[in-house]
């Protein structure tokens, strides 16, 4: 079976396993998924969302987190890990959209990967889930499940592995997809124990099957 054809497949039984595809960050406000999103590298979504609940009690608006000290945004972001990096480029990152955006989140590409912190998988994230644009967020689940059932060969470059998804995925199944796959990276094609082969919905069609 062809690339395309095995990724429309992967698709419908992702899509019948897990019918809501949605980002595992909580947030009501665009700029908010700016902030969680860098606070996610190398970190689980889950702790972000305990500990961003402290950041915005104490700055609840993109200016207040523009004005704020770096060192008390990372004193509070600091359980997420690499807090020094990370309250530098969401202070950063405040500031450019309150002075320059007036606090609206840009729904350009290339606008968005302008400002720190913010790169491919970010911006597109924010363009796939904010703005409803075709978006392919190329994760850590994203990559190694895709090079698993033989939707790319061995490409681990996240832009790589975008750029090669968007010549097999419909424009208009991407966003939903890489939402699905971290679901079914965490549930089933895991990466720290064995893969659940016997209960995977893509086991007949997996090329690490040995399914050609």
């Amino acid at each position: 079976m062809t690339k395309k054809q095995r990724a429309l497949l992967v698709i419908e039984r992702l899509k019948n396993e897990y019918p809501v595809a949605e980002c595992s960050l909580e947030y009501d406000e665009a700029w908010k998924l700016l902030v969680e999103v860098r606070l996610a590298a190398q970190c689980t979504d889950a702790r972000v969302n305990v500990v961003v609940k402290d950041l915005y009690a104490k700055f609840p608006t993109v200016k207040a987190l523009a004005d704020a000290p770096v060192e008390e945004i990372e004193a509070i972001v600091r359980p997420c890990g690499l807090g020094k990096s990370k309250a530098r480029d969401i202070s950063a990152c405040m500031k450019i959209l309150h002075h320059k955006y007036n606090d609206v989140v840009p729904e350009d590409f290339d606008e968005l990967l302008s400002l720190p912190g913010v790169g491919r998988k970010s911006a597109n994230l924010i363009v796939g889930d904010v703005y409803g644009k075709p978006a392919i967020v190329t994760d850590t689940h994203c990559i190694r499940i895709v090079n698993r059932i033989g939707l790319v060969d061995g490409i681990k470059e996240p832009k790589k592995v975008e750029m090669a998804l968007w010549k097999i995925v419909p424009k208009e199944e991407g966003n939903g997809l890489c939402h699905r796959l971290v679901y079914h990276g965490r549930a089933v094609c895991t990466a720290r124990t064995k893969p659940y082969c016997d209960k995977c919905c893509l086991k007949d069609i997996c090329k690490k099957n040995g399914v050609k």
